[in-house]
């Protein structure tokens, strides 16, 4: 399958999945390795601390504070990483909602964190994006 690159063609492909685990981002001294038995979803090495996304379950049961819980949406679309403008479609749409995005984009796919507490309202919002007639 290829990447696709088009944003029309993104936007009205996104498909948002709402994933079934709750997440939380917390920032940790020391190197990744120190972390994997947690399994994070992802992670990023910033000059103040090493981030990382871990299911809520494992935070608490490893006693790593965090300061809010955090839903996943995926677009299932197969997009580019070359793209231009799918994150900030996504980004703008939620924010007509007052509704925090924190995006990652991996290999093959764009996911949005939102707070648990606007998951749905947020998942409502993207679908209603991709159904929209693309003004590009």
């Amino acid at each position: 399958m290829n990447a696709i690159t088009d944003l029309a063609q993104l936007i009205a492909s996104m498909k948002p999945e709402r994933q079934p685990a709750d997440y939380v981002f917390v920032t940790v001294t020391g190197d990744i390795a120190d972390y994997l038995t947690l399994n994070p979803l992802a992670c990023f090495q910033e000059a103040e601390g090493l981030t990382l996304i871990l299911e809520q379950t494992k935070a608490d049961h490893a006693g790593i504070g965090y300061e809010g819980v955090f839903s996943q949406i995926t677009m299932t679309v197969h997009s580019s990483l070359e793209a231009v403008g799918l994150t900030a479609a996504i980004s703008n749409a939620l924010a007509q909602h007052n509704i925090s995005a924190n995006v990652v984009a991996a290999y093959f796919h764009d996911h949005v964190f939102v707070p648990k507490e606007n998951a749905e309202q947020a998942l409502q919002v993207l679908q209603q994006l991709s159904r929209e007639p693309s003004p590009c």
